[in-house]
């Protein structure tokens, strides 16, 4: 007699996201580098255009200074699902959300549309864990950055 075990739910599928499920936007412009052998943007860019996004707003909104602040974020997950291809030419907009927010820690998401798009051709997330710049230990959110963070918040 064999022991039987209990089928586990198998995860949902991601699916590609609306816009409606973003709280901010980004464009991000192709480069003819970004192609890869295919003919579509290689897998390696789309994470660089997370980073570019969650960091570009960041510094626009005052939140993030690069250069002479003494908390930065160090990525400690990524993930990404695709769903349609990009390629250059095409104009890119990141749509950006927070999906959770710790004492020293937040999860980003993102969406990236085609331009114009309804629905995001890839959508991942990444882990910031902010640390100080010179010992690399987590420290708490500042006020600046936890105030442009909790406007990323998505109603439940």
């Amino acid at each position: 007699m064999t022991a039987s075990h209990p089928r586990s739910a198998a995860p949902a599928r991601p699916t590609p996201q609306p816009r409606s499920a973003y709280a901010a936007f980004r464009t991000i412009g192709t480069r003819w580098m970004d192609n890869d052998i295919y003919g579509h943007v290689n897998n390696v860019v789309y994470y660089s255009w997370f980073d570019t996004a969650v960091n570009g707003h960041l510094i626009e909104q005052g939140a993030l200074d690069i250069h002479q602040g003494e908390t930065i974020g160090l990525v400690i997950e990524t993930q990404c699902n695709y769903f349609a291809p990009l390629a250059f030419p095409q104009t890119v907009e990141a749509g950006l959300r927070v999906a959770h927010m710790g004492g020293s820690s937040v999860r980003y998401e993102v969406g990236l549309f085609a331009q114009g798009e309804p629905l995001s051709a890839a959508a991942g997330h990444f882990v910031h864990v902010y640390v100080g710049r010179e010992d690399r230990r987590p420290r708490a959110l500042p006020g600046r950055l936890r105030e442009v963070l909790s406007a990323l918040r998505m109603p439940q």
